[in-house]
């Protein structure tokens, strides 16, 4: 995955401390927008978890956090978000609508250096 597992711990880098993204957010920042799974692959293979390459800030499209997170398993995640100011709804959910962070955009979610007409035609 060498050249799209860089690209995915570009744009996490770019995630602000208090703020988090989803998977699909990342997919679609680095032009690969049906490529979320693939983003929490190359996430699980992050060879510098913690403020350098910062997966926790990554989380599901509905907020939700991961169970068993990879790099030190259940509540570290959280702890990690709530620690930075991240708002949470429930135990396992961040408060998307003040914490949700969206790289730049057409307006529509989706990166403007991506031909999007080619891009759905497939």
């Amino acid at each position: 995955m060498g050249e799209f597992s860089d690209k995915v711990y570009e744009a996490v880098r770019r995630i602000p401390r208090g703020y988090v993204s989803t998977y699909g957010d990342i997919a679609r920042a680095i032009g690969h927008p049906r490529s979320a799974r693939y983003v929490g692959y190359a996430l699980r293979g992050n060879p510098s978890p913690g403020d350098v390459i910062p997966c926790h800030r990554v989380v599901f499209k509905d907020g939700q956090i991961c169970d068993n997170f990879a790099f030190g398993g259940s509540g570290v995640q959280k702890k990690l978000l709530e620690d930075e100011g991240v708002a949470f709804v429930n135990s396992m959910h961040v408060d998307m609508d003040r914490c949700h962070w969206t790289f730049a955009s057409d307006g529509l979610g989706r990166p403007t250096d991506i031909d999007w007409a080619a891009e759905m035609e497939e």
